[in-house]
C-alpha cells in the first residue's frame, strides 16, 4: 500500500476531524518527548552541582514551531514538565495543521542526552517517541 493510500485511509477514518487528529498526534508526541527528557539529579553526578542548581533546563527548552524551526534557548527550568507541556499544547492548539511541525531543543547538550548520556534516559527521548508514532496516529482516529 502506498503512503498516499495510507493517508487517504487515515483521513477517511478521521471522519472529518483531521485537524483534531493532527493536533492529538502532535500533542502526544510533545508530551512524551518532554516527559522522557531526563532532569538533572546531582546525587548521580561525579562532581558537586553548581551553587543554586535547579534541574529541568533541558526539559523546559523543548519548543514547537509551525513551518519554521524554533531557534534560541529559553532561560527557564521545568522540573515536572507541566509548564512546558502546557506551553506547547497551547501553541499546537492554535496553529494551522496543514504545515510542517517542528519540535526542537537547542541546548548544546541535548544531543548527548538523546544519545544516552543520562542513566534516566539511556535510550534517548525522541527516537523512542518516534517509534510510537504509528500508535499515536491510530489512537487519534479513535479519539
Amino acid at each position: 500500500m502506498s503512503f498516499t493510500l495510507d493517508v487517504s485511509n487515515w483521513v477517511a477514518k478521521a471522519n472529518g476531524n483531521v485537524d483534531r487528529a493532527v493536533r492529538y498526534v502532535l500533542i502526544s508526541l510533545s508530551k512524551n518527548i518532554i516527559m522522557r527528557n531526563p532532569v538533572g539529579d546531582a546525587i548521580y553526578w561525579k562532581s558537586r552541582a553548581p551553587k543554586g542548581y535547579v534541574g529541568g533546563r533541558s526539559r523546559a527548552n523543548w519548543q514547537y514551531g509551525n513551518n519554521d524551526a524554533p531557534n534560541g534557548i529559553l532561560n527557564t527550568t521545568d522540573k515536572t514538565g507541566a509548564s512546558t507541556i502546557s506551553r506547547l499544547t497551547s501553541q499546537i492548539s492554535s496553529a494551522p495543521t496543514a504545515a510542517v511541525h517542528w519540535f526542537a531543543n537547542n541546548l548544546d547538550y541535548i544531543q548527548a542526552l538523546e544519545n544516552g548520556h543520562s542513566r534516566q534516559a539511556p535510550s534517548g527521548m525522541v527516537k523512542i517517541t518516534i517509534m510510537e508514532f504509528q500508535r499515536y496516529v491510530r489512537d487519534s482516529v479513535g479519539k
